[in-house]
């Protein structure tokens, strides 16, 4: 299997060294072809799948959820119940899949991994003075450090935005750099927000960034703008990863987040990760769905293909 992140760093070393030699280098990314990404995308949203494949996407897109919860009116009850629903997310069926992780505020890691507590779901929290990142570095740092201190499993970061469009993208690499020696033994998910990047050429500098910072993960959004993930920009990125991984050796996670809601949008970016990065990626160690409502369509989807019988919005729980 192709080592993890950590690694990444000894690998286009010299890439970093300057500010000048990172800008020469992500400037000289071949550029995207944005009609070319966007006909790529939707063709690949058009395959057909059948039943058989249908019930295997479906759980494995169940097994790569991770299910966020990130409210101010966030509540401990709130965030038990959401981590009782990822361990069991069909109390009528034990043989639905668990989810990937819950994500929620580093206050309330304690309580979401109370809450999972032996059964193989990770806890993720957003960190970073999350979700604008408009944070001294030091500030984020004690964030990160507060959520791992809690227990999380994984931290969620999000780049500081304005820097990377004002092409200080060293300082961005090195924050990155910062925040993964601060998450210890956790893996670090760098969150772009590429709803604000503007350009694809810019999403594909970011995924370059992120991964030679020493990400584990890539991410498209908080979830928190108008536009977050899109099939059009996660195709970028997991081309972005297949790339790096050619070149390194060194594999890393896509995590596409914000308004995917229904099992065929689901299915769709399956799809693209499997023509695209390849089955290697189809796991959720290395693909993840940022979520909150996706859940209970897989699960009403998932129902409907085992009884042929559909039970509408009733028959999951609201959260």
């Amino acid at each position: 299997m192709p080592t993890n992140a950590p690694t990444a760093a000894h690998a286009l070393s010299d890439v970093t060294s300057s500010d000048t030699t990172l800008r020469r280098f992500l400037h000289g990314l071949p550029g995207v072809d944005a009609v070319g990404l966007e006909a790529r995308a939707a063709s690949l949203g058009t395959r057909s799948i059948k039943t058989t494949a249908k019930a295997y996407a479906i759980d494995l897109a169940i097994s790569m959820v991770d299910l966020t919860t990130l409210e101010g009116a966030d509540t401990p009850g709130k965030v038990r119940a959401l981590g009782a629903k990822a361990v069991l997310p069909d109390p009528t069926d034990r043989t639905a899949p668990t989810t990937a992780a819950v994500c929620v505020y580093p206050d309330m890691v304690a309580v979401a991994k109370e809450a999972v507590a032996g059964s193989g779901v990770k806890v993720a929290s957003v960190a970073t003075a999350f979700p604008a990142g408009r944070a001294a570095l030091e500030v984020k740092l004690a964030d990160v450090r507060d959520a791992v201190a809690a227990g999380a499993d994984e931290i969620d970061m999000v780049i500081d935005r304005g820097a990377f469009l004002a092409g200080r993208y060293l300082k961005v690499h090195d924050e990155i750099v910062a925040v993964k020696a601060a998450c210890g033994a956790a893996r670090l998910k760098v969150i772009f927000e590429t709803g604000e990047l503007s350009t694809y050429d810019n999403i594909r500098r970011a995924s370059w960034l992120g991964m030679l910072a020493g990400a584990d993960f890539i991410k498209t959004s908080t979830g928190k703008v108008a536009v977050n993930a899109t099939p059009a920009n996660t195709l970028l990125m997991l081309e972005a990863v297949r790339d790096f991984r050619a070149q390194t050796g060194v594999q890393i996670g896509v995590k596409p987040a914000g308004g995917i809601r229904t099992t065929k949008d689901a299915i769709k970016f399956l799809v693209l990760v499997n023509e695209t990065a390849g089955a290697d990626w189809l796991d959720n160690h290395w693909f993840r769905f940022g979520a909150s409502s996706l859940l209970n369509d897989l699960l009403m989807q998932r129902q409907k293909l085992a009884t042929g019988r559909y039970s509408g919005p009733d028959y999951v729980t609201v959260d």
